[in-house]
């Protein structure tokens, strides 16, 4: 009986393992190096003399707000997988969210997610899992649901329209 008992603990710690080690390899995937500017070596940050607004990350997508020396706006977002960048001019609606615009697809950022849409349809509603409000009182935070599910954005019905240029150091930087 003892060594049916050994051999079931070494079964089950044989299972526990590759999983104890997936958890403490997964947070790391998504905590990029971030200072008070946005990510290191990103597109997603901004360059002095603007300031980061705020800045986040996706399981696919890292954004920044950047507020330029004349006081304007501007979004500087890529996508993970691909380095594929945008760097356009930004608003902030009066609720608080950003939004930026290029090629008839809208690009709205807000402590919750990363919305992409073109007109009333969205392409992609990505979870924000890292914001950062530089400056505020607050602690940077990983954004969760409790008891959320899968969303659309795992696998999305809609392509998504062609990559921009690729961000330099993209490869093996995500």
């Amino acid at each position: 009986m003892s060594s049916h008992r050994a051999v079931l603990a070494r079964t089950a710690l044989a299972a526990a393992v590759p999983a104890v080690a997936l958890l403490a390899v997964a947070p790391s995937r998504r905590r990029a190096a971030s200072d008070s500017r946005g990510y290191i070596d990103s597109t997603a940050r901004c360059a002095a003399p603007a300031t980061a607004v705020v800045f986040g990350s996706t399981d696919g997508s890292r954004v920044a707000i950047c507020r330029l020396a004349d006081g304007d706006l501007e979004y500087r977002g890529v996508r993970v997988r691909d380095g594929a960048r945008l760097i356009t001019e930004a608003s902030q609606s009066a609720d608080g969210a950003f939004t930026a615009a290029r090629d008839g697809i809208e690009y709205m950022v807000t402590s919750d997610a990363l919305v992409i849409s073109a007109g009333e349809k969205v392409i992609r509603d990505e979870p924000m899992l890292d914001f950062h409000r530089p400056g505020s009182t607050s602690a940077p935070s990983a954004v969760t649901s409790p008891g959320a599910g899968p969303t659309s954005s795992a696998t999305p019905t809609t392509p998504l329209p062609p990559p921009l240029p690729a961000e330099k150091g993209a490869a093996g930087s995500s």
